[in-house]
């Protein structure tokens, strides 16, 4: 997927890293952990510059982060999970992705939105449970802008300095993304532990 995703953004600039965070947060499988470092990669390898491609990359993650507000807002739990289990195989999400991503938006609250657009799979995803829950339309930009603003310097300046081994960082945030998913997997398991535990001593 990688190979693609960069001659695609090689050959269309600032409108190609546009697009791609635009559909890296409609289509999770897309790796913003690929995309970011490439356009780094791209400030020293073509007429690019850092500033311009932080923008253009936000406004894309926006973008992206609007339209799934904008169906969040028409669903409930419910409907997406049973989407999810129609169609999730051809977008390679699973119900519990779902239903990890709603227990971070309940357990954080508002700032699910800021803070998950530090973790992969939440940051693409978060934006569905803000909709739901119908989140402030102009926090939720706010928030959105400063979480997606943050993780997108940093990677697109560590891959800049890092020019041809651009690469490099994307296979170790490969593995921050295993850790975290195994944490988020955990917590929620915690998480269900507790609540059922509480039941059945309320019970």
């Amino acid at each position: 997927m990688a190979d693609w995703i960069t001659e695609f953004m090689s050959h269309y600039g600032y409108a190609g890293i546009f697009i791609m965070m635009a559909v890296e947060n409609i289509f999770p499988p897309i790796p913003s952990e690929v995309i970011l470092p490439f356009s780094g990669f791209m400030t020293q390898a073509a007429n690019l510059s850092i500033a311009g491609v932080i923008v253009v990359s936000t406004t894309g993650s926006l973008a992206g982060a609007v339209v799934l507000y904008g169906i969040g807002s028409l669903m409930d739990v419910e409907k997406l999970e049973s989407f999810v289990e129609r169609h999730g195989h051809r977008l390679r999400i699973k119900k519990e992705d779902v239903r990890r991503v709603e227990s971070w938006f309940q357990r954080y609250g508002i700032w699910a939105v800021l803070l998950g657009r530090m973790v992969p799979l939440v940051r693409s995803l978060i934006s569905l449970p803000a909709g739901m829950a119908n989140m402030k339309l102009s926090l939720f930009l706010l928030f959105t802008i400063l979480g997606t603003l943050a993780w997108n310097t940093i990677l697109i300046l560590v891959g800049a300095l890092m020019g041809e081994s651009w690469n490099e960082i994307s296979r170790l945030l490969e593995v921050y993304s295993t850790i975290t998913y195994i944490g988020l997997g955990t917590g929620c398991a915690l998480l269900a532990f507790i609540i059922i535990r509480k039941k059945i001593l309320s019970a």
